[in-house]
């Protein structure tokens, strides 16, 4: 842990989530670019809005103590992707909130990763960070991650679907679905 009670490294039984070191940006860009990997998210356009990326992650991590970590793989891959906690940055229905998210390079998909990881972050939200509730989105198509989040526990009510506000009206990915997991859930899940 450093000074602020915010631990450098959450570990797993495969994996470790450990916090951005600038050779991550690498690895975070081949993501953004392959087709496969965004195919249910807005596109990430470059290089530099990739950084971009990056630098929020680190603000996130700085102004709350908790955010994005790398996924590392001990003797597989130094970085396979990320998983962790953010504020949901707009005004919607359910907002306030905290989402957790993931994304993972496709060499890495059907391993189970995404979900060990999911769940090192989980019992870092509930428990350091005190978290009562922590929310999940996707578009309706996204079966891995939809798949991932009731591996978790995560409760889906289509009566929450909503149109996501960054995203233009009339885009395919507008719609999206929104799944919940209670504090006191997780333990049972």
């Amino acid at each position: 842990m450093n000074g602020t009670g915010m631990p450098h490294v959450l570990t797993g039984q495969r994996l470790r989530l450990r916090r951005w070191r600038p050779d991550d940006l690498e690895g975070l860009a081949s993501m953004h670019s392959d087709p496969q990997v965004m195919e249910h998210l807005m596109p990430i356009d470059g290089r530099a809005a990739s950084d971009a990326v990056g630098a929020r992650i680190q603000r996130h991590f700085e102004d709350h103590g908790f955010g994005l970590w790398v996924i590392e793989v001990p003797g597989v891959a130094p970085f396979i992707g990320y998983t962790g906690l953010v504020h949901v940055p707009y005004e919607a229905a359910f907002t306030p909130a905290v989402e957790i998210g993931w994304r993972i390079q496709r060499a890495y998909w059907g391993h189970g990763y995404v979900t060990e990881a999911a769940r090192l972050s989980l019992v870092d939200g509930f428990e350091r960070i005190g978290l009562e509730q922590v929310i999940a989105l996707t578009v309706p198509a996204n079966r891995r991650s939809r798949a991932v989040m009731t591996r978790l526990g995560m409760r889906h009510d289509p009566a929450e679907d909503f149109d996501h506000p960054n995203v233009p009206e009339g885009h395919p990915l507008r719609r999206h679905v929104l799944y919940r997991l209670d504090r006191a859930d997780f333990g049972t899940a």
